[in-house]
């Protein structure tokens, strides 16, 4: 019985002597004001995605047509399959599923706060040649989670560069002197 009593004691005083923590709730700078997400794609699912979590952070939502607002740009989306794995006959049989994003938040002066960036996300699942039912549903619950650790991803990366910056502003550049990060892979590895 003092086992089980114990076990939980153990299990955080293990936990806080690996270094584990929880992560902060995302922080925006309190200068930041109101912010307005842009989309190469008028009615992009992430646009939509992360509007609502930059709401849930604590950030004030900006009108479209509001030109006093720090813009949180998607410049850029694609998808894409690449085949990993062919049966005897050719056929492939298991294929990763890519997204990637370049994005970059500009304050309402036009001075970038997070310069541009890529993130790119990826999943493998497998695809039955002979038998393809539920192959196109399985791509678009795979799709649905990585849009929404995408946005997740681009919050992490907000939050770091801005923690990093102490929130200072780079000045505003024309859009090719501006540097652009080295891409990010979050890679999983399939179920």
């Amino acid at each position: 019985m003092t086992i089980f009593r114990l076990l939980p004691v153990v299990l955080v005083l293990a936990l806080s002597a690996c270094g584990f923590q929880l992560r902060n709730a995302l922080t925006l700078p309190p200068d930041l004001g109101p912010v307005k997400v842009v989309s190469v794609d008028r009615y992009s699912p992430l646009a939509e995605s992360l509007a609502r979590a930059l709401d849930l952070a604590g950030a004030t939502g900006a009108p479209d047509d509001s030109s006093d607002a720090a813009v949180l740009d998607l410049l850029a989306e694609s998808w894409g399959d690449t085949p990993i794995s062919v049966d005897a006959l050719g056929r492939t049989q298991e294929f990763s599923l890519r997204y990637a994003v370049i994005f970059e938040l500009r304050k309402a002066d036009s001075s970038v706060l997070v310069p541009r960036q890529t993130i790119e996300l990826s999943r493998d699942y497998v695809s039955n040649p002979v038998n393809s039912i539920g192959t196109e549903g399985e791509r678009e619950i795979l799709q649905r989670e990585l849009r929404r650790e995408m946005a997740a991803a681009v919050l992490r990366r907000i939050d770091a560069v801005t923690r990093e910056q102490g929130a200072a502003p780079i000045p505003a550049a024309l859009p090719s002197a501006i540097p652009v990060a080295p891409t990010v892979r979050d890679d999983v590895i399939p179920r």
